[in-house]
């Protein structure tokens, strides 16, 4: 039997934060001390005195590119960029090439995640006009929901049939992750910018076509759709403060059938910043206005928003460049996300224990997971050991995303990543990552 005492350590788990250690044997927790420990025999120590020890985050929104697009990511080299930011497990999203629409390319996903993720990894099932017969036989307990695009997307992806999204909302019993862009708003909005200054828009138009109307018209339907037929909904990725008159605190999260998600992005940048970082910063749903930054960040904490997350989908820069029309959507954040919200807790937006609510926590409650997101005995060991007075700058030297670039390149940060446990096993330590590690695959409680 495998032993890890993790020792003086500063905790913070369940809305508390206090000096102990934790005994991993094999890949679960065994205990919890409270004060200082005395060494326990057998175990190998871990000295963790002036460092935080979180359960590792759980990120329910990445694109880890494959299969088809691995020139850009694949399970493998994103799985380590997660690790070394403390991420432990990771649900990744359908619109791949094949896309996960059905439960041979499920399948198949799951096999790789067996094969080369050092985290612990699960899969969305993808939704289209044309597969709710594939959904019924799905394994409810190997998949965290159902995603629907209800706005532009790849291939046949994007689901507009009336009736389609009647029988998906009501008939299939599955949580479902949505986003929301209404198309026709968005193409509304292109067509008038082009008309009026061409093909070639700067980046700044970005925010303009996909507006807040676009983002609010979709919530809003979805909300209303799943209200009426009593769906659990989940909304990826608010980007505006409009969107949070859709949500409510009044219920604890158990109870709620509608929920929201914010990305790490929404909450760093603001659509001011794009004369600075141009196409880095170009994402779908559009970085907003400074009011809707802030917006956000104070609903998530009223818990008006449930969850913090990343919507992880790297591109390479060449992919990046050109007009808003053409440059494309999405970046990198996995690696970075943790320890950019535990800067914004060092600049007084959030506190450490709501930042291990929001990104370990409230994850496992929402989707039900089976023990893990929490430092609890009988629990996975997947845990997290920060420096918090570790300054050190983000850079390509230090990335290990294989797009090789980080939206915040040159941005110098105060909180590290010292060590990362997944199942008990320590998977990065100080930038380095033990390869022959796997994850397990995530289950769910139905």
């Amino acid at each position: 039997m495998s032993k890890i005492l993790i020792k003086d350590a500063t905790i913070v788990n369940e809305g508390r934060t206090f000096v102990g250690s934790v005994l991993v044997e094999n890949d679960l927790i065994a205990a919890i001390y409270e004060g200082t420990t005395e060494p326990i025999e057998g175990a190998q120590v871990i000295d963790a005195t002036g460092k935080l020890l979180l359960p590792g985050a759980i990120d329910d929104q990445v694109h880890f590119r494959e299969p088809g697009l691995t020139h850009k990511g694949d399970i493998a080299s994103e799985s380590r960029a997660a690790v070394a930011g403390g991420v432990t497990t990771f649900m990744d999203m359908p619109n791949t090439k094949p896309q996960t629409t059905t439960l041979a390319d499920l399948e198949w996903k799951l096999q790789r995640g067996a094969e080369t993720s050092v985290a612990n990894y699960s899969f969305f099932f993808g939704g289209t006009n044309d597969n709710v017969d594939e959904i019924r036989k799905i394994d409810r307990t190997r998949v965290p929901g159902l995603k629907l695009f209800l706005g532009s997307s790849t291939g046949n992806m994007l689901v507009d049939q009336k009736d389609t999204l009647e029988r998906l909302f009501g008939e299939t019993g599955m949580l479902i992750a949505i986003h929301a862009e209404k198309e026709e708003i968005i193409q509304r909005n292109r067509e008038r910018y082009v008309q009026q200054y061409g093909e070639e828009l700067e980046i700044s138009f970005h925010s303009k076509i996909r507006s807040e109307e676009a983002c609010y018209a979709s919530s809003s339907e979805a909300v209303e759709l799943a209200t009426r037929l009593n769906t659990r909904l989940h909304i990826l990725h608010l980007s505006t403060a409009k969107e949070l008159t859709l949500l409510s605190n009044a219920l604890p999260l158990k109870e709620k059938k509608i929920t929201g998600e914010v990305c790490v992005h929404h909450l760093w940048f603001h659509d001011g910043e794009y004369a600075q970082l141009g196409n880095r910063i170009k994402w779908n749903p559009s970085i907003k206005t400074l009011a809707d930054r802030d917006a956000l960040r104070e609903a998530v904490n009223t818990n008006l928003i449930d969850i913090v997350a990343t919507d992880h989908a790297p591109h390479l820069l060449s992919e990046k460049e050109g007009s808003c029309l053409k440059a494309a959507s999405g970046g990198p954040f996995v690696q970075h996300s943790l320890v950019t919200m535990l800067e914004l807790v060092k600049e007084g937006c959030f506190t450490y224990e709501k930042v291990v609510e929001k990104m370990a926590h409230m994850p496992a409650e929402l989707y039900r997971i089976d023990r893990r997101g929490y430092i609890r005995p009988g629990y996975y060991a997947d845990l997290v050991l920060v420096d918090p007075k570790q300054s050190w700058t983000v850079e390509g030297a230090n990335l290990f995303y294989k797009c090789g670039w980080s939206p915040i390149e040159g941005v110098q940060l105060h909180h590290a990543v010292w060590k990362t446990f997944v199942n008990g096993q320590v998977v990065y330590e100080n930038g380095t990552i033990n390869d022959s590690i796997r994850g397990m695959e995530v289950k769910y409680c139905l």
